[in-house]
């Protein structure tokens, strides 16, 4: 995770993918934001003022992705729990697993999530 902040205004993009919410200024630079919802089975709702964009950096691929909130900090000293058969193939490509921290948090694969990019159609130029 480079950072979280506040969402910014967001520029849709034609024929996206239902989770390319569309793209942001970030630093100066164009980042795609991610809404994971629709690929995680979860109704897609306006977001909430505590709604936050995480950005996610590996490897040198930037992407925001859209957060419901982000009440705190989860640290990980356990073993992952598998995602429940009840999650979607969708879902379970990009989820790591399921930690317990009082309820069922799901731990997000970052290089997974921001392997979506190869969903994308190539344009040539």
């Amino acid at each position: 995770v480079a950072e979280v902040v506040g969402v910014p205004r967001l520029t849709r993009m034609p024929s996206a993918p239902i989770w390319l919410a569309g793209v942001a200024n970030w630093r100066g630079r164009v980042l795609p934001v991610l809404d994971l919802r629709p690929l995680l089975g979860v109704e897609t709702t306006p977001l909430a003022s505590t709604a936050r964009l995480v950005v996610l950096a590996v490897a040198g691929v930037e992407a925001g992705v859209l957060a419901d909130a982000v009440p705190g900090l989860v640290t990980r000293d356990e073993e992952l729990e598998p995602p429940p058969a009840t999650v979607g193939p969708a879902a379970t490509s990009i989820i790591e697993g399921l930690l317990d921290d009082g309820g069922p948090v799901a731990v997000l694969d970052a290089g997974a999530v921001l392997a979506l990019r190869g969903q994308l159609p190539r344009v040539r130029r």
